[in-house]
C-alpha cells in the first residue's frame, strides 16, 4: 500500500529528480514526486508530494528526512492529511 507524505519547506530551486534522489536513498522506494507550482508565474510554491511504495518505507523518510537541511533548508517532513487544492482551480464542490 501506497503511503504520501507532505514536503514542506522546499528550496524554490529544488525539481522533482532531486527529490526523488533524496528520498529512495538507503533503498528506499518511491513511487510518484510532485511539487506543486504557482500557475501564473511557474515559480514552485516550496511544497509537494512523496509518494513512498510502503507504510515502512514512508515512517523510515519522516525518521532520516523531517528537519534534514536540503539545500540550505530543513525539511518538514510528515504524512499527507488529504489532497491539496490549487486555489486557482474553477471546480465547484458538489454536496
Amino acid at each position: 500500500m501506497n503511503k504520501k507524505l507532505y514536503i514542506g519547506n522546499l528550496p524554490f530551486s529544488a525539481d522533482e529528480n532531486q527529490l526523488r534522489t533524496l528520498f529512495s536513498q538507503n533503498g528506499r522506494q518511491v513511487t510518484s514526486v510532485h511539487i506543486l507550482k504557482d500557475q501564473l508565474t511557474g515559480r514552485t510554491r516550496g511544497f509537494g508530494f512523496v509518494e513512498m511504495a510502503t507504510f515502512e518505507d514512508a515512517s523510515k523518510a519522516i525518521a532520516a528526512l523531517h528537519g534534514h537541511d536540503f539545500m540550505g533548508r530543513a525539511l518538514s517532513v510528515t504524512e499527507a492529511r488529504g489532497e491539496a487544492r490549487d486555489p486557482h482551480d474553477q471546480q465547484t464542490k458538489k454536496h
